[in-house]
């Protein structure tokens, strides 16, 4: 089942209400399950280098079905994936993506970037859940 456009929308608009209680302009991305570009909102003074960022984040758990901080963890260099970073068009592997769902299945995913990535990680669990 993949994202409805009233769903995508949702999402965002839980996500950027976090964003504004915590003080933070982010970029949030809705990437549907085949990782396409359902949605996209750039807030206010958000910062353009981070629209990549979120981009990034919802591809790296899109494609790994986990969240990008979880695949973090197999790109540090003691783990012996040199390069691994830069495979799939480049993977972003701090807090910020994760899978949306709705009643239990994974229908997209998230990527939230504007803040630290603890922020980043608050902003995108609060667009997680339909």
């Amino acid at each position: 089942m993949d994202i409805k456009q009233t769903q995508a929308f949702s999402a965002i608009n839980k996500a950027t209400e976090k964003a504004q209680q915590l003080g933070v302009n982010a970029n949030i991305t809705i990437l549907d399950t085949s990782g396409h570009l359902k949605a996209f909102l750039r807030m206010d003074d958000a910062f353009l280098g981070s629209i990549d960022i979120a981009m990034g984040k919802a591809k790296t758990s899109m494609l790994f079905r986990m969240n990008s901080e979880a695949v973090g963890e197999f790109l540090n260099p003691e783990n012996g994936t040199y390069g691994m970073t830069n495979t799939s068009g480049g993977l972003v592997g701090f807090k910020g993506g994760m899978a949306v769902k709705a009643a239990g299945e994974i229908v997209a995913y998230i990527g939230v970037s504007g803040g630290s990535p603890d922020q980043d990680f608050v902003i995108a669990t609060a667009g997680s859940e339909l």
